[in-house]
């Protein structure tokens, strides 16, 4: 089944029911249907061909959430570009996936000029000419020839550990199975109202695009995250359900302004993609009043893997080592874990590995990486690179994320590319860079440096050679100077040293 179902079901079942609202109008999925198929005939007037790349960077709207099926109504694939990154980064993306046309709102309109250098083949679609084209089109049939459901729809990018990001090759047999997914985990039905406040550009936002679509919800917007924003929406909007990392939760509920907005809607928040806090989830729980819902996943998996309900966020047991609270849940229906050893060998619960997945939610690769997408793949699991262990009832326990991988408010950074961009400085000898845990941000970078002789760079100077050149969540916050890093019998930096040492 392909994701354009969602669609077209809503258009039968549907169609006078509110789709989404464009600041306070509101948009039934009749009208929303007919305005995806006219932009899908307007990007094909655009020369898009059946596999071309169609890049988005956009702030949250409901324009995104069209695009999600204009693009693949036009036989497309959808490349959401993470707004957080700097013109370089962008410009990587677009060259590495040879995108065909970039569509952009009036935020992003006046970095055309930077992203168009060296890529002069890409088209642009600003907002004013997709609004002028949109009206003047005529729709493309949305009941056309199915899609295979091995034919790639969308491309996420994560961010890289060596040579860039790498973009997450997703199809409509995985994005539609978790759709499914969730609507099975989280009874997602047509009283559902959703707020986009965590970027749509993620596909842990994305994954509700299809399933709320295809049971009749309604999705609601804000431009990007502000805490105040966000509950001034929800009290507007009466939101229902959102998804959040825990530094936009721990704005939100401390945020002074919090108790002039009524936040009494929320049936479920959910979060995810980075560790929750027990202090954070006690005050959350205590201010907003409402069931809490977990998700663990990754790009690769379309995101979700397990799932921990709110019957599973019970406070009381917590001095366990395997209080279900301290868990990332277990495997949503329709996917498979396993922990094993490096030989791929399963471990018994209470043992720590590898977390291995499968399900049609698995990715079909890596964008012209077929070496990385075989290994990522081997033995038909996908190989997370997190270590975890199983307690008996079969809740999964994160122990250690991806090598190498700090999650700084939620986002993903590889220390091997922080660490390329540091040893790029003339001054700098060696660096290690290693996640701390951070009150506000989850983790905070911190980079451990060698100078060579004679140097006279500062902490101060270094973050800001990092930020001239990186988008800035990537760059580090503090500096430390040593004059050796510890190092093992083959030379390799021994991180989990340095992680000791600064633990405290």
């Amino acid at each position: 089944m392909d994701v354009l179902y969602a669609l077209r079901r809503a258009r039968q079942f549907h169609p006078d029911a509110i789709a989404a609202y464009d600041g306070g109008r509101p948009i039934a999925f009749a009208q929303f249907a007919d305005r995806a198929a006219r932009v899908a005939q307007v990007l094909r007037d655009l020369g898009v061909q059946p596999g071309d790349r169609v890049a988005v960077l956009m702030l949250n709207a409901p324009r995104y959430f069209e695009l999600y099926y204009a693009v693949p109504l036009a036989g497309a694939i959808i490349v959401p570009i993470n707004i957080r990154w700097n013109a370089a980064e962008i410009g990587f993306c677009l060259s590495d996936c040879g995108a065909r046309l970039l569509v952009v709102d009036d935020y992003f309109a006046r970095a055309l000029p930077a992203l168009s250098a060296g890529l002069p083949g890409l088209q642009f679609l600003t907002a004013a000419d997709y609004e002028a084209r949109q009206a003047a089109a005529a729709p493309v049939t949305l009941d056309g020839p199915l899609p295979d459901d091995d034919d790639v729809v969308a491309l996420f990018y994560t961010s890289g550990s060596t040579g860039g990001p790498k973009g997450v090759m997703l199809t409509h047999k995985n994005l539609y199975a978790n759709a499914m997914h969730g609507m099975v985990t989280l009874a997602i039905d047509k009283d559902w109202v959703w707020l986009h406040a965590a970027p749509m550009f993620h596909v842990a936002d994305a994954t509700v695009v299809y399933s709320l679509v295809m049971q009749g919800g309604r999705s609601c917007f804000i431009p990007a995250f502000d805490p105040e924003a966000c509950l001034k929406a929800i009290e507007h909007y009466r939101v229902t359900h959102m998804f959040v990392v825990p530094t936009m939760l721990n704005a939100m509920v401390n945020h002074p302004a919090f108790d002039r907005y009524d936040t009494s809607s929320l049936r479920m928040m959910i979060y995810g993609a980075s560790p929750m806090p027990l202090d954070l989830l006690r005050r959350a729980q205590e201010k907003l009043r409402c069931p809490f819902a977990q998700g663990y996943g990754l790009s690769e998996a379309s995101p979700t893997l397990t799932y921990l309900g709110p019957e599973d966020h019970t406070l009381e047991n917590v001095h366990e080592q395997y209080a279900p609270v301290k868990s990332a849940g277990r495997a949503i229906m329709g996917v498979e874990l396993r922990v094993v050893d490096p030989m791929d060998r399963d471990l018994a619960p209470g043992e720590a590995g590898e977390v291995l997945a499968r399900g049609d939610n698995v990715m079909k690769g890596y964008w012209n990486q077929p070496a990385i997408t075989a290994d990522t793949l081997r033995g038909g699991w996908l190989h997370t690179g997190d270590i975890g262990t199983f307690d008996t009832p079969g809740y999964l326990h994160i122990l250690d994320r991806k090598k190498d991988m700090i999650k700084p408010g939620g986002e993903n950074v590889y220390s091997p590319e922080v660490e390329s961009m540091i040893a790029s400085h003339p001054e700098v000898l060696e660096v290690a860079v290693i996640g701390l845990a951070d009150e506000k941000w989850g983790e905070a970078i911190k980079a451990v440096v060698v100078c060579r002789a004679g140097s006279a760079l500062t902490e101060a100077g270094l973050i800001e050679y990092c930020r001239e050149r990186m988008a800035h969540f990537k760059c580090p916050v503090s500096v430390d100077f040593m004059d050796t890093l510890p190092k093992g019998g083959t030379g390799k930096v021994q991180k989990t040293v340095l992680r000791e040492k600064y633990r405290f």
